[in-house]
């Protein structure tokens, strides 16, 4: 049951709803209502509209703190994120509305550029988060595997080796795989890439895209430009590029990032793209989509890649499942207007 914050407000101001006074407008108990508020299996789906709509009207907010102290849960899913990363802030999107879904609630914790993966991590701890959701962590496999002990970790994006830990990505190779197939069907030979640097999503990336090259018989044609995550990075790769004087036909980017920082000095250097340079990059942030990109790309399918996330976080706590397990999602392309035929 729902544990009661103070009856009103400071110097006098307005009460503050009770559980009692949801379940008195409904006609039920306070245990029914209760079920209902905190999302558990029982009440019918009319017990439930009748109650969230009482509790709408009535202003009732649940008070978090004295529940967490009586259960000594506190229902909470720590997340880590790149704060600059538009795909992560998709994925946390849905993370929210898988984590809702079964009475869980979402604390964020953020990477900066003065603010690295091990603070973000602490916080987290530090605010009684039962589960730890690591969006594209790069500690080394040993260091999550010990903050594992510490509360259930589960990695999405990215593959771990070398540690017994949930996983939850695409197949990062195979989805470079399917940009070069799509290139290669178009009639390019001359492609690039343009790396995201150390990392084993980078690595996976970056093979993926040798193996299709020489699957295609364009070993001699295989091009690795030094890159990052950033739209800089992609910036300084179409610079280069165009400094050679051996423009490839076309390109696939590390992310969507570094994608529109390579659009980004393609066009202001004059290069038509596509009709000149096709570009593809990764992710299908909210950024690929806009008109003024509309970057072909890689969706890696981020609302399953969440709820898939907030269901092993939630088997490792509420069903006690111990083993470990990698799901592992296939990416899909998405053609938009960055691609065509080289000339």
């Amino acid at each position: 049951m729902e544990e009661l914050g103070s009856d009103a407000g400071a110097n006098g101001a307005t009460p503050r709803p009770r559980l009692e006074d949801v379940a008195a407008r409904v006609g039920l108990s306070t245990a029914s209502v209760s079920l209902v508020l905190r999302g558990v299996p029982g009440p019918s789906e009319r017990t439930r509209q009748r109650v969230l709509k009482a509790a709408a009207e009535l202003g009732y907010r649940p008070d978090r703190t004295a529940s967490a102290l009586a259960s000594r849960r506190s229902r909470l899913l720590g997340v880590m994120i790149d704060v600059h990363s538009a795909f992560q802030a998709e994925l946390v999107e849905h993370l929210y509305t898988a984590a809702e879904e079964v009475g869980y609630d979402l604390v964020l914790s953020t990477q900066t550029r003065t603010r690295d993966e091990s603070t973000a991590v602490e916080t987290l701890l530090a605010f009684r988060c039962e589960a730890l959701i690591l969006l594209g962590p790069v500690a080394p496999a040993s260091v999550l595997a010990e903050l594992d002990r510490r509360a259930p970790v589960i990695s999405v994006g990215r593959r771990i080796t070398g540690a017994d830990l949930d996983v939850v990505r695409s197949a990062d190779d195979d989805g470079v795989g399917r940009i070069v197939d799509h290139l290669v069907g178009l009639g390019h030979r001359a492609i690039a890439h343009v790396d995201g640097g150390k990392g084993v999503i980078a690595t996976d990336r970056r093979r993926g895209y040798r193996s299709a090259m020489r699957r295609h018989g364009l070993d001699d044609r295989i091009r690795i430009l030094h890159g990052d995550h950033t739209e800089e990075a992609g910036e300084g790769a179409g610079r280069r590029l165009i400094e050679s004087g051996d423009l490839p036909t076309a390109v696939v980017a590390f992310n969507d990032r570094s994608a529109i920082g390579l659009l980004t000095a393609l066009r202001g250097a004059g290069v038509d793209v596509p009709g000149t340079v096709s570009v593809v990059g990764y992710d299908d942030d909210t950024l690929s989509r806009l008109g003024c990109f509309d970057l072909t790309t890689v969706s890696q399918e981020a609302e399953e890649q969440a709820r898939r996330a907030v269901v092993a976080a939630v088997e490792r706590l509420d069903q006690g499942r111990v083993t470990p397990r990698e799901i592992v999602l296939a990416p899909s392309l998405v053609v938009r207007g960055t691609t065509a035929r080289p000339r």
